[in-house]
Formats: structure tokens, sequence, C-alpha cells
């Protein structure tokens, strides 16, 4: 034990002037004989005793009275266990990403945890608040009150690692406590950082009551009629227990189709008919938990025809008019000696079928075509020099040709997964005429293969970039080599890879993914492009090429929905955007992450858990209790004993 005023001690010396007291009131008896007290004898010797008694007590509590007064103006008290980070800076990490949005006992988990602080933090408090979307650094509960109340949910999944390092970067003289209020949902422990020496970590997390959610997936074209689009929805369902959810669509907010949907399978397809048009909407859910995966937007251009051209013989190439018609194509086919360059750059899909040598000005030209968004489909010549072919290759892809192999080989594997096939296939067929080659060469390549040989090499590979697609076949496709003409997968396989999606697809991007986007529009000088709509307008990073122009929207726009893209204020495309589902699975929660951190049980009791070990416990008050004791003791002394 120590004391806050030791000095104060010194006053201990006043408890000699009670016992001085008590010894001056001492008095010597004189004896006096009178015959007629001789019977009282004994009841005079009891009463001197009690007496006596009585004095000792009286004595004793009026010491330990002012001993306790003087030890509690002394202050005494015992250090804290953790009395070293009685200053440390509180940082509070609150997640507010969309699976906050889940109900526990007392609403929304996201406002239950803002109606806490609010309650429950002392005025007085400093501390640091970080969101997914926002920073409130060195701050008190009343300077953030109306932020907190009007605190939205974010876009960006909640990435613990993220904020941590943000509060890591933050310089300090002092150690730092960090409580983390979260749902657990969807973390990464892989990626959470470990604990600093000047840290302490704590964590708290908002259940839900029922984790019972649907989402939609996604939506895709599921087949290409003469007038008609047949679209996909894709249902996801995290749960159990979905009978009768209603399903609307909607195009430029009017109810285009509505039914019932019972959900036996966690993964579930509804198909919706709609015509060959313009098609700017949505397709909405309804269920009683997460909101933000109720909608999906979506916008669908009418068909434009994409013009695919092939450079190679004629002949070799007959296939391919038959693929690319003319309902649906701008097809043609030219020697390479014929080949006019001024063209490609008006082309969506360019076929080097067969060529023995790619001259150094078309890899160029390909090359910058290639970065405009177009896609380039490769068939090798058996002639062909490995060399050549890969000096080019290197340019827009990460594919590359190795040696030649001259041994027959059956194509019998199918990346169904792989989005040439999105709309394809309704099962995985495996009972189909598997296509042949004689002469091939072996492939390098780090993405998935696309159509693969029985001994696991590459038929068909494709390398992604940005904004275009390269499609490299091993072995070439004349009848002479190979059968592949003649099979049932190859018209899918070159009508998808001469597709331009944002020409017949479906024009949908991601909030958060910086996924280029390009359009076509010509624009002066100084013309800039804006994506904007009833609520929301901004102006996407922007690159001009030529004809089109390439747009990065980065964390915009905040809000998903439809949205129209302006040259000045002439719309030139249309586009949607949709919020991740990654958060959509309530029973994705990982609390692996907080094997560092200490558990805290609510909100309320943040402050009560930080300073319960770190207050020194003070002695003081309860020698004041004993100074109280001690005069009610002596108050009873003198009324009670005699």
């Amino acid at each position: 034990m120590q004391f806050q005023h030791p000095e104060i001690l010194y006053f201990l010396f006043l408890l000699v002037i009670p016992i001085l007291v008590h010894l001056f009131q001492l008095r010597k008896f004189k004896t006096e004989y009178f015959t007629n007290v001789k019977f009282l004898k004994e009841l005079v010797v009891q009463t001197r005793k009690s007496s006596k008694i009585k004095k000792y007590l009286l004595l004793a509590t009026r010491l330990l009275l002012l001993a306790a007064l003087i030890l509690a103006f002394a202050k005494p008290f015992f250090i804290a266990k953790d009395h070293k980070d009685a200053k440390n800076e509180l940082y509070i990490v609150l997640d507010n990403s969309f699976s906050m949005q889940a109900k526990g006992q007392k609403g929304e988990l996201l406002k239950r945890a803002v109606q806490d602080l609010l309650e429950h933090t002392p005025e007085g408090a400093n501390f640091s608040l970080l969101t997914c979307t926002d920073n409130y650094w060195n701050t008190d509960i009343k300077s953030i009150q109306k932020e907190l109340q009007n605190l939205k949910y974010s876009a960006t999944p909640f990435q613990l690692e993220s904020i941590l390092s943000k509060i890591k970067a933050h310089k300090s003289a002092f150690r730092k406590d960090i409580v983390v209020i979260t749902d657990a949902v969807g973390l990464q422990s892989k990626n959470t950082p470990s604990k600093s020496e000047d840290e302490n970590l704590y964590y708290i997390i908002s259940e839900a009551e029922k984790t019972n959610n649907i989402a939609i997936d996604s939506v895709f074209i599921n087949q290409t009629m003469d007038n008609f689009y047949e679209i996909g929805v894709k249902l996801a369902a995290y749960g159990e227990d979905f009978n009768d959810i209603p399903i609307a669509l909607f195009n430029k907010n009017k109810l285009v189709a509505k039914t019932l949907v019972n959900l036996e399978s966690k993964n579930k397809v509804i198909n919706f008919t709609i015509p060959k048009a313009d098609f700017h909407g949505y397709v909405s859910v309804s269920d009683n938990s997460l909101e933000y995966d109720n909608c999906y937007y979506f916008s669908l251009s009418k068909p434009q025809k994409s013009n695919v051209i092939s450079i190679g013989n004629n002949n070799k190439s007959q296939f391919l008019s038959r693929i690319y018609t003319d309902s649906e194509f701008n097809y043609s086919n030219t020697e390479l000696s014929g080949l006019d360059y001024n063209s490609i750059e008006k082309q969506d899909a360019i076929v080097l079928n067969e060529l023995k040598e790619i001259p150094q000005a078309l890899q160029t030209t390909l090359k910058s075509f290639a970065e405009k968004g177009g896609n380039i489909i490769i068939i090798p010549s058996e002639e062909a020099s490995v060399s050549n072919m890969n000096a080019f290759l290197s340019t827009i892809s990460s594919i590359q040709y190795k040696t030649k192999n001259s041994t027959e080989k059956l194509v019998t594997k199918i990346n169904f997964s792989h989005p040439l096939f999105s709309s394809v296939f309704e099962k995985q067929v495996t009972n189909f005429q598997f296509p042949k080659t004689k002469t091939s060469f072996e492939i390098s390549n780090t993405s998935p293969v696309v159509l693969g040989y029985n001994d696991q090499t590459a038929f068909l590979s494709s390398s992604q970039s940005e904004v275009a697609t390269a499609y490299v076949f091993s072995a070439p496709l004349n009848k002479l080599n190979s059968n592949f003409q003649n099979s049932p997968i190859v018209v899918p396989v070159f009508y998808n890879m001469g597709q331009n999606a944002q020409k017949v697809g479906i024009n949908v991007l991601q909030i958060g993914e910086n996924k280029p986007f390009l359009v076509d529009s010509k624009l002066g000088k100084d013309e800039i492009v804006t994506v904007k709509n009833n609520k929301e307008s901004f102006i996407p990073l922007q690159q001009l090429l030529n004809n089109k122009v390439k747009i990065t929207c980065n964390e915009n726009p905040k809000e998903a929905g439809n949205f129209g893209i302006f040259n000045n204020q002439v719309p030139v495309n249309t586009v949607s955007f949709n919020y991740s589902r990654t958060e959509s699975n309530l029973d994705n929660i990982n609390t692996n992450s907080f094997n560092n951190y200490k558990e805290i049980s609510n909100v309320s009791s943040i402050f009560d858990t930080l300073q319960a070990n770190r207050s020194d416990n003070q002695m003081w008050k309860l020698f004041i209790l004993l100074s109280l004791l001690f005069i009610i003791l002596e108050v009873l002394i003198q009324k009670f004993v005699k």
C-alpha cells in the first residue's frame, strides 16, 4: 500500500493526546468505613470494574477514529495491475458494411451499436472512431453525434487489415486501445495483422437473431431469340424454408413481370423473356433480412452488329462465314497481302487464321487494337515460327507456344465455368463427339484452360486484360489437321469470341471494382464524359482511344442504380452499378480473426472494461467509513455501557 500524501502520517503522533487525557482522568479512591454500607461492597466493586471497561473502550474507539481520519487524509492506495495503460489512446473501429443491416434483439446491428455508443460514452472521453468509409480522429461523442446518427451503410466490405493499418500509421506517444465492433461476417483471418507491443486489442461481436437471407447474385442473357432475350436471374439462398418469395422485373421503374418463387436449393435461376430492345431497369425480391442485395440493376442495349475480320487463306476461313452471319455480324475475310491496316481499329474481333508469320507492322497495330478493347483470336499454322508467334503474344497476353507435337489428341475437357460458355450449356455435358487434332503445339499459360485435351494440355486458352481478351488455339483448325469445324461446340466458341459484350450484352459494373468500361464516343480536345442519374453525378477517370473512351469509376458511385453516360448533355450509353454480394451469407462468421483480441460483451461495458484494471484502488474512502463507524461505536458505548 502506498500513500498519495505520506507527510500527513506524521499526525499519527496525535494519538498520544487521547492516551494522556485518559491518564489524567484516572482518580485515586480513598476508603471510608461506614457500618451501614457493609452489604453494598460487592455492588461497588462491580460498578468500578464496569467503569474501567467503558473508559478503555472509549479510549480504543477514539484512538482508532483519529488514526482512521489521519490515514484517510493521507489517501492510501494500491497500484493497479495495468496502471501504465491509464493514459492509453482509445480507437473504436465500427463496422458499417451491409451485413450490419441484419436485425438483432434490439433492431439493426449498426443502429443499435451507434445508439449504445451515444448513450454510454462518457462526455469527456477522448477517442478516435473509424468506419469502412470515414475517420474521426481525436474527437468526443458530442462532436460526432450528428455524424453517427446519419451514418450510412458502406458499399466497401469491412476490411479490418486496412483500418488497423491506418491506426498504426497514426503516430502517437501513447499506447493504443483498439476496440472493434463488428458482426465478423466475411472476415479473412489470414489478412489480420499481428498484435503490436503498443496495442491492446478488444472486440465486440454483434449477433443477428436470424441469418436467413436471399440475394440476387447476377443477371445474364440465357438465350437469344429472333426478337426476344431470355434473361436469367440467379438467386442465392442462405438458410432454410424460402417459400413464395415474390420477384419482380422493372424497366425504367415500370413493372414488366412478377412471379412467386420457391427455393428448394441454395441456388436457382429464374427466367424472364424481354424484347430485343434497350432495357434499363432492375430485378427485385422481397425478404425480411438484408436489403442491399434485394435489387440487381442492369442495362441491356438494343443489339448492334459486331465487326469481325479474319486474316488468312479464304478457303481455310469459309467455316467462319457460316458462324458470323449477316444478321448479327459485319464479317469479312482478307489475305494478309491485301489487308487494309486502317480497317483494324473499326473491328470488335480479329481472327489470325493460320498465318505463317505475323509481320512487325501488324504486331504493332494489333497491340494497339487490343489496348482499345478488341478481341484477338489466334489459330496457328503448322509452318508458323514459334519465336515469331511468341514475340507477338508477349505483347498482348501471358500465353506462349512451346514445341510442336505430331501426336493425335482428343479434345475432351470443357471448362463450363469459363465466361465463354456462360449461356451455352444448361448442364454439364459429357457424352458429346470429341473433336481431334493431328498436329498441335504445347501451350504455356497461367490462366484456366477453356478447352483441353485428354492428356490435360490446353487446346484453347484465353488471357484476359482490362478491356480485351486474347484467345489462342494450340492447333490448326483446317480439315486436314482437325475435325473441330464439324463439332457442335465450334459455333458457340467462335460466336462468343466474336461478340462485343457491350454491344449485345448486359452492362453491369460493381461498385469499388476498378474495371474499365469502353464507350463508343468521339470526344473533342476539352470534352469529357459524365456518369449520372437522378440522385448522383460524377466524372470518372477516362482515356481517349480514337473513337472510344475508356472510363474507370473506382469508388463511384456511392449508391447502386441505373446510370447514363453523357458527352455534355448527349447520352452515349447506359450502365448499371451494383454492390458486391460478399456479405450476403450471414452464417459466414469468422472469429478466428480475433485470436489476439480480448472479448468485450457489449458496447456499454467498453469504458468499464478498459478502466477496471488501470485505476488505482483508492483506500481513503474505506478509512472514512471506518471513522464514521468508530463515531457510532463511541456514541453507543456512551449510551449503553455503564
